[in-house]
């Protein structure tokens, strides 16, 4: 195997590592309050959840067809993308190999993986700018992002050809 393959493959593996705490732990807290002149402040919703806690949560509120494409495309297509690299990496027919390799190439585009951190994200951004709503990145949105980066190097330092 060469030097790049295995170091992809080492990549692959820390990826896959990365996401299951991406996909399990909080991402992002949502506080949302008021100051009121008697009252003072007031807190009026207060919101924490996981990429797979907000699947369930969509598809609990009857919105199956927004749980699925997230469900699709941020942990589906994530796992069959690294699962594909591992077996390009090990099949021994070449041309099986690049096609596999195209392939994992045209659905990476589709992955949204990376879409999604910079969506939450901004969501963070935004939030800092209006006083009565906090927001607070955890550890599950570190992870997360740590998986789209090395999975794009990864992709990137696997050789086809032999």
């Amino acid at each position: 195997m060469k030097t790049r393959n295995l170091v992809a493959f080492i990549l692959i593996i820390i990826s896959l590592i990365c996401l299951y705490p991406g996909l399990i732990e909080p991402i992002l807290t949502i506080k949302v309050g008021a100051n009121l002149p008697i009252v003072g402040k007031l807190s009026l919703h207060e919101s924490t959840q996981s990429i797979l806690g907000t699947i369930e949560s969509l598809f609990n509120a009857n919105n199956a067809l927004v749980g699925f494409l997230i469900l699709l495309f941020s942990v589906l297509i994530p796992i069959f993308k690294a699962l594909s690299l591992l077996m390009v990496l090990f099949f021994k027919k070449l041309s099986f190999r690049k096609r596999l390799y195209n392939f994992i190439n045209l659905i990476s585009k589709w992955s949204m993986a990376d879409v999604f951190v910079v969506g939450v994200f901004l969501a963070f951004l935004a939030t800092r700018s209006d006083e009565n709503v906090q927001a607070i990145l955890h550890n599950g949105f570190y992870f997360f992002l740590a998986y789209c980066l090395i999975s794009i190097f990864a992709t990137q330092l696997i050789v086809v050809e032999e």
